[in-house]
């Protein structure tokens, strides 16, 4: 049986390798420019070499996304651009512009394309049109149904690529105007200010700054909110298909979430590759925990309806807090950095890359700079933290 490649997001080096810690087979990535992320930490060229370097002696793979749409004053740039990236040799470039790919053919045609979801390719013609012009890979649009990403699969010869985890935009496969008309960054360019998750109401032209609420919620309406993409449920019939690559969204998002939403994952493709399939209640458990907006299959079933929307509030559910991550071990316990406030005596979870989770109490902290014990963590900082021990990456956490 088809075994699908795990792809993960990594918005920066930090989060690379926990996506690879925690079970991705590879990972996307961006330059400084062109990524449609202007607002993740990505990558410059020396950071990306270094990253390409990590991955290849860990046999992992890395695409660079270049899928931003582009004005005539930006070709020569992205051509410059993509010509620098034959000395890095990245495994694909994601590309959504016709204009960028065929630059991308005449000036690195060694390295494979795959389209991005953003071109919106919504069935197997279109699928089969790019492949013809040389795509490896189609990342089909997040309207694609899964009777519909069957068929494509079985009657195309190239390979497919599908979302199955993350944020979803309210236009087609992300191709929204609303930020532009609302702050002028441009969401095509990678400069989107989710102006979809604002709240709404309804203004009655000659009564202006008489605001009316759409629904009976003194907040406002949020009539644009996607609710978040999850198809745990659906990993081995999408494997049974043989979609190749099953990608999670999130280079934005916390360490955290890449390290859980991949661990789970990778889990649940491991499952099915046994043949003995089954959602457990712990993957559940740690997805809901996380960061996200309620789930939804939206289309994985058919045309995504009104229950693919959050029009009550934008805000994430929020069920565990992140704390620190171990980066190593010590002859004390280990070596934690701080992401949150926590104190010795204190009940904390740690999670390992192979998904176990403990219940420990928090032992003594020790500041790495000045070898002071300290009452609790400062975000930001460094700590041996005693009596734990943990393997590198470990996320200490708690309810």
């Amino acid at each position: 049986m088809n075994k699908p490649e795990l792809l993960a997001p990594a918005g920066s080096f930090e989060k690379l390798q926990a996506a690879l810690r925690y079970g991705a087979d590879a990972v996307y990535l961006a330059g400084d420019g062109f990524g449609l992320r202007v607002r993740a930490s990505n990558f410059g060229y020396d950071q990306m070499d270094e990253a390409f370097k990590y991955l290849r002696e860990r046999d992992k793979k890395g695409y660079v996304t270049v899928n931003a749409f582009l004005k005539n004053g930006e070709l020569d740039g992205v051509r410059d651009y993509i010509g620098t990236l034959n000395d890095i040799k990245p495994d694909a470039l994601i590309i959504s512009d016709p204009g960028v790919f065929k630059i991308a053919r005449e000036v690195a045609p060694n390295i494979p394309v795959h389209i991005s979801t953003q071109a919106n390719v919504t069935n197997l013609s279109a699928v089969d049109f790019w492949h013809s012009l040389g795509a490896e890979r189609v990342i089909l649009a997040r309207e694609v149904t899964g009777e519909e990403t069957e068929y494509i699969c079985k009657n195309s010869k190239c390979e497919v690529e599908v979302f199955v985890h993350g944020a979803m935009c309210i236009s087609m496969s992300g191709r929204c105007l609303i930020s532009n008309y609302m702050t002028g960054r441009d969401a095509n360019a990678g400069d989107c200010a989710q102006s979809c998750r604002w709240n709404y109401a309804l203004m009655e032209q000659t009564r202006d700054g008489q605001y009316f609420p759409v629904e009976e919620d003194a907040r406002g309406t949020y009539f644009y909110n996607s609710k978040d993409l999850c198809l745990l449920e659906h990993v081995e019939k999408l494997t049974k298909m043989g979609v190749k690559s099953l990608k999670i969204e999130g280079r934005m998002k916390s360490v955290m979430y890449v390290s859980v939403v991949a661990g789970v994952y990778r889990n649940a493709i491991d499952a099915a590759m046994k043949g003995d399939y089954k959602v457990s209640d712990e993957w559940w458990k740690q997805l809901r925990g996380i960061s996200h907006r309620e789930y939804t299959e939206a289309s994985y079933e058919g045309q995504a309806g009104a229950d693919s929307m959050n029009y009550g509030t934008s805000s994430y559910v929020r069920g565990i807090e992140f704390l620190a991550v171990v980066e190593g071990d010590h002859e004390d316990g280990v070596e934690i950095l701080s992401k949150a406030k926590f104190a010795p005596g204190e009940k904390i979870l740690v999670l390992s890359p192979d998904m176990n989770e403990v219940e420990v109490t928090a032992g003594e902290l020790i500041d790495m700079k000045n070898g002071f014990s300290e009452p609790n963590t400062k975000p930001g900082m460094r700590y041996i933290l005693k009596g734990l021990k943990a393997p590198e990456g470990s996320l200490i956490r708690r309810y």
